[in-house]
């Protein structure tokens, strides 16, 4: 007995238990959710106290500028109204270097930051160096043809025998340094001294001189510690909450984020959007499909086909316009009138005319489509490759002896890429703390319910099985069943046991 009642004590403790451990698990699934939430929210709202902060301060992820240029083959054969033909060199890589500072906490529950960036060249990721020499168009030339063409032709002819003073000609031979970072140019000297406010750029011209060494402006975004549900959105840009450069409130609107961390809690109808300086509007990626990146499960978001379309194909984008074949968008207004288009490289989704203009382009969603990997519960970027086109438009103009007969034509002078991703200790912080962590708790919660179910089942098998002797025991003999009551003229136990024969029936 003393047996059967320990284990009658040890079924017990273990039902007791098993009935905590149910409790804790269904407390937990009514609990953990919420605490995820809190835990997340805690972690991605800009806060010096938040485990992002550090990454939106000084981004840890090693950012690189991959630049692709169109080498023109044939600019004699161009001037006298051949197509043109180009070749891509590169890439050339620079690793990209970001931080802000400047950090002003506001009381409306925003931060006040600007962000310093600069680049330097990698030799062993790139395809060549920076004295390569490349034959571009000559910006100055061919966009101040275009810019002038319905001026009095006596300003024309002044203008071409200026240019024909000072050697310019409609394409040039420099190298990879000077088109990305600026060369000493005698027209942009004249146009400085005579034309200040012409263009921004004073000194040395290249496509790329204003970015190095630069700020971004002053963005002042939502922070999410008082109100989380504009967390990271811009409240204003260089102190506007839209910009004048095109002809539409819609197209000047500032929407979005910054570009570098959106809401957590994402679905897949959720969309990217931000404001890029750069392109001087704002931009909105799209949902693709599910990933996972290093263990992380992440969304990809991609451009729409609409990004660059024209107002023909997509009304919403008329206010981009004056436009051209859909696919390109000009960007004249927010870079001095000078006729230059963004789009895709090589015209990936644009109107095929466009790719069919030039020799030599090669449209390929694999190399040339944009994307972007964020990890939808953080809203935290955990991959990126932005790939851009800088193209110009260019013709012969009628008075300015340097175009000679070029056909109209939006002629690529280089594409680049931005890419990043996570790695290293910033990837591994983030993975155990933003992603284990929840998923260890989510998973937790139904480990001790159906522990908890099992453990209760033990004191009822043990209620059932120190039932099952009692029973056995209360039921009649078999013998008793079988032999009871006797057979007719079948012998007693006693004449059977005394040996003696039955007696003859008389």
């Amino acid at each position: 007995m003393g047996g059967r009642s320990r284990a009658h004590w040890v079924a017990t403790g273990l039902g007791v238990l098993g009935l905590l451990l149910a409790a804790l698990g269904a407390v937990m699934m009514v609990m953990v959710p919420s605490l995820i939430k809190q835990q997340v929210l805690k972690n991605v709202r800009i806060d010096p106290n938040s485990l992002s902060f550090s990454m939106w301060k000084e981004i840890p992820v090693p950012f690189y500028l991959s630049v692709y240029f169109f080498h023109v083959s044939n600019p004699d054969e161009i001037l006298k109204g051949e197509k043109p033909q180009v070749e891509e060199r590169g890439p050339y890589v620079y690793r990209e270097f970001r931080h802000k500072t400047n950090i002003t906490f506001n009381p409306n529950d925003t931060v006040s930051f600007v962000e310093f960036r600069s680049f330097q060249f990698q030799p062993d990721k790139s395809k060549g160096s920076e004295n390569d020499y490349i034959v571009l168009p000559n910006v100055l030339v061919l966009g101040a043809a275009v810019m002038m063409e319905n001026q009095p032709m006596s300003l024309k002819l002044f203008l071409t025998l200026a240019l024909t003073t000072m050697g310019q000609r409609a394409f040039m031979n420099r190298t990879v340094g000077e088109i990305m970072w600026g060369y000493e140019d005698p027209f942009v000297n004249l146009i400085s001294k005579y034309y200040p406010d012409m263009f921004p750029i004073k000194g040395k011209f290249g496509l790329f001189a204003g970015m190095n060494n630069s700020y971004s402006g002053v963005f002042t975004v939502f922070t999410g510690v008082q109100n989380f549900s504009r967390i990271h959105l811009v409240d204003k840009w260089n102190g506007l909450t839209k910009v004048n450069y095109w002809r539409s409130d819609q197209c000047n609107m500032i929407n979005g984020t910054s570009g570098q961390m959106w809401a957590p809690f994402m679905t897949p109808k959720y969309s990217l959007e931000f404001y890029s300086p750069d392109a001087c509007r704002s931009m909105k990626l799209v949902y693709h499909e599910s990933r996972v990146f290093e263990g992380i499960p992440t969304y990809r978001f991609v451009a729409p086909k609409t990004l660059f379309a024209n107002g023909s194909v997509y009304p919403p984008n008329e206010g981009f316009c004056p436009c051209l074949e859909s696919g390109i968008q000009n960007v004249s207004s927010c870079r001095s009138g000078a006729p230059l288009f963004l789009s895709h490289p090589h015209f990936y989704n644009a109107d095929p005319t466009l790719s069919e203009a030039v020799l030599g382009l090669r449209p390929d969603p694999k190399e040339h489509s944009l994307f972007l990997d964020v990890h939808p519960v953080t809203g935290i970027p955990m991959n990126c490759s932005v790939k851009l086109q800088l193209s110009l438009y260019m013709k012969s103009v009628k008075g300015i002896g340097q175009t000679g007969k070029i056909q109209p034509v939006v002629l690529p002078l280089l594409w680049f890429g931005q890419s990043g991703a996570m790695q290293g200790e910033p990837l591994r912080t983030f993975y155990t703390q933003l992603v284990l962590m929840p998923t260890v708790l989510h998973y937790a919660q139904y480990v001790l319910l159906a522990l908890g179910g099992l453990l209760l089942l033990v004191p009822v098998i043990f209620l059932i099985r120190s039932q099952e002797p009692q029973d056995i025991m209360c039921q009649p003999s078999l013998v008793t069943q079988s032999d009871w009551p006797p057979r007719p003229h079948a012998p007693l136990l006693e004449d059977s046991l005394s040996g003696q024969p039955d007696s003859p029936t008389t």
